[in-house]
This record gives structure tokens, C-alpha cells and sequence, in this order.
């Protein structure tokens, strides 16, 4: 059987390298461990949604922005 690759599902390191800005600061400014951080930007798990907002405000950027599109264009 073959395994499933899993598609990232978050752009938050992405956010953070075009802002240059670190794992340990966002994890720093959101009051969690640099792990959690690590962990989103590995999307091996995924922030709260509430969370997105908090990152979009601090980064200065839409929070659609941290999310992979489903669709190359919006319809």
C-alpha cells in the first residue's frame, strides 16, 4: 500500500523568512514553546485558528496569507 504524502497546510514559515523574523520569536511573542512553533512550520500539527489571526497581526500580513490556497485562482 502506498503512503499518503500529506500536503503542508499552513505558510507560516514561509511568513516568517519573507518578514525575517525566527521560530523563537514568534513562539517568544505568542507565549509557547519554540517546539509548538517547529512543529507548525513543519505542518506536523496545526495552530488554533484564533492563533492564524494572532500570527497575521504580528507578521503584518492577511491571514489567508498563512494558509496554502486550495484553488490557483478564486472563482
Amino acid at each position: 500500500m502506498k503512503k499518503k504524502l500529506k500536503k503542508a497546510q499552513n505558510r507560516i514559515k514561509v511568513a516568517l523568512a519573507q518578514k525575517g523574523k525566527s521560530n523563537k520569536w514568534l513562539a517568544e511573542q505568542l507565549g509557547v514553546i519554540e517546539t509548538t512553533v517547529s512543529l507548525w512550520c513543519r505542518n506536523k500539527a496545526q495552530p488554533q485558528l484564533e492563533t492564524f489571526y494572532e500570527i497575521a497581526e504580528l507578521l503584518d500580513v492577511e491571514v489567508r496569507k498563512l494558509f496554502v490556497p486550495t484553488k490557483e485562482k478564486d472563482e
